[in-house]
């Protein structure tokens, strides 16, 4: 299967775990609901116990907020603008900038409140979860557009320090109990789905090449 095939794979499977999750927690399935509660239950008791716990968490989701996210995008905007490439401007402001209007939207959609035990102040609703969301949306994005030109020791460095971060953003949220596992699992999926959708619809030239042209084996971009 090629670069394109996987990636068109990935977001049917996108898809059918956020509708898994969506439909978990409106028809109350058990095994979903038990793993809700197990791990807001377990981050909460740690919670109480260790007040540095949620101020860890709380600093590295505030690092690695959207609103951050979109913030230190604009600079990448206006980058990209200066170097007379509007088409990788476009994909940067309609992938991670607008990434928030769909956040919303979903949320509106599913309507589920937070959890009762949050130990941070936390706006709107809880599923999807926006962190979630826009982590992913945002690495993806942008190892998309800077890393194929890059070396392969800095390809997995950033791809690491990248998985790391989404991988961390979701965990903090679930450590500081403002958000269900489902409602983590939903943002990523959602924000896979998102990425994908920008990347074809959008089509951005420097990007698609990779996206398409598989490369040959021992060759580096």
């Amino acid at each position: 299967m090629n670069a394109s095939g996987r990636r068109a794979a990935l977001a049917a499977l996108a898809v059918v775990l956020y509708a898994t999750m969506w439909l978990g927690w409106v028809l109350n399935w058990s095994w979903l609901v038990t793993a809700d509660t197990s791990t807001l239950d377990a981050a909460h008791r740690v919670g109480v116990e260790h007040h540095a716990w949620v101020t860890f968490w709380n600093a590295l989701c505030t690092v690695f907020s959207p609103a951050v996210i979109r913030l230190l995008t604009l600079g990448l905007i206006a980058y990209e603008l200066v170097r007379r490439r509007p088409r990788i401007a476009l994909f940067l402001f309609a992938s991670i900038e607008l990434s928030g209007l769909l956040t919303q939207g979903a949320k509106f959609l599913a309507d589920r409140p937070r959890p009762d035990t949050a130990a941070v102040y936390a706006s709107s609703t809880s599923f999807p979860s926006g962190h979630a969301l826009g982590t992913m949306v945002a690495v993806l994005v942008l190892a998309a557009v800077y890393l194929p030109t890059q070396g392969r020791a800095v390809r997995v460095a950033a791809t690491v320090a990248g998985t790391l971060v989404v991988v961390c953003v979701g965990v903090g949220r679930v450590a500081l109990n403002v958000h269900h596992l489902s409602d983590i699992v939903a943002g990523w999926a959602l924000g896979y789905l998102y990425f994908t959708i920008c990347l074809w619809v959008l089509r951005p030239p420097l990007l698609m090449a990779t996206v398409e042209t598989p490369e040959a084996p021992g060759t580096e971009r």
